[in-house]
């Protein structure tokens, strides 16, 4: 078997920056176990399967240790790759069926535009070990249906953050968002996102953080329109704008790398 596979930075305009996604081209389903193994080959933090459907492209995610159900930087990047190899028009919208319901991706300009689901939080009184593993104390910590999201006092607390990733692990959630207020010109909020329980100890930049990202900041500042800038190593800039339960999430891409599997 011979399947497509690139290599795409994505949420960047730069190369080797962002969050790096793997997108495979397939001609129709695949065993799970055997794109289990790809995504751990590939080792970034999520690989994308595509297959075509009707009128629309069926899409699953994995992580180098599961599969999840929902991703942003690989759905953008997924989106990308469909528009570059003319597999979709860029006047048209790309439709992927997943295991989180329709998404679609726009192009506009060298802009890449998602309709994903929002997914705001709901404060928790209390989540045992997290104030040990970050060695900070949040000012607000709250959960949704994936992850644990908690606010740190500032900027300098959340980009200079060294957690404990193995006490990060023990928490029963997909992930872990940090966030603060930006002290960056342009950017209305600055975020991180661990993950080590999925096998992804820190994600460059995380689409999907942002459906949370979004509402609860947007209530915070009484906006419907925000740019989030993720300060890992890599960095990277989400722009977000809420529309009620749904949130539009903005990002650049860039496509590294293109070859074949051969396994």
């Amino acid at each position: 078997m011979s399947t497509e596979l690139h290599l795409v930075d994505a949420f960047t305009g730069a190369p080797f920056r962002g969050n790096t996604a793997a997108v495979c081209i397939m001609d129709g389903p695949a065993d799970p176990v055997w794109m289990q193994q790809v995504a751990g080959e590939m080792k970034h933090s999520e690989t994308a399967f595509l297959h075509p459907g009707q009128d629309c492209w069926n899409l699953r995610w994995f992580t180098p240790e599961r599969e999840v159900d929902l991703c942003g930087h690989a759905t953008l990047a997924a989106a990308f790759i469909l528009w570059t190899t003319g597999r979709g028009k860029p006047e048209s919208a790309i439709v992927f069926e997943t295991k989180s319901g329709t998404l679609t991706a726009h192009k506009d300009g060298d802009w890449i535009t998602l309709d994903f689901p929002a997914e705001p939080v709901t404060s928790a009184a209390s989540v045992p070990g997290l104030d040990r593993a970050l060695g900070v104390s949040p000012v607000f910590v709250g959960r949704n249906r994936f992850d644990i999201l908690a606010e740190l006092p500032t900027a300098a607390d959340l980009c200079t953050l060294e957690p404990d990733m193995a006490a990060l692990a023990a928490i029963p959630a997909r992930g872990i968002i940090l966030t603060a207020v930006s002290d960056l010109p342009h950017f209305d909020f600055v975020s991180r996102f661990f993950a080590p329980s999925v096998g992804v100890p820190e994600d460059p930049v995380t689409g999907s953080a942002h459906c949370c990202l979004g509402p609860y900041w947007g209530e915070k500042l009484k906006k419907t329109e925000l740019d989030g800038f993720q300060c890992s190593a890599r960095g990277g800039t989400v722009r977000v704008t809420l529309h009620g339960d749904r949130v539009i999430l903005r990002g650049h891409a860039v496509h590294i790398l293109s070859g074949k599997l051969l396994v």
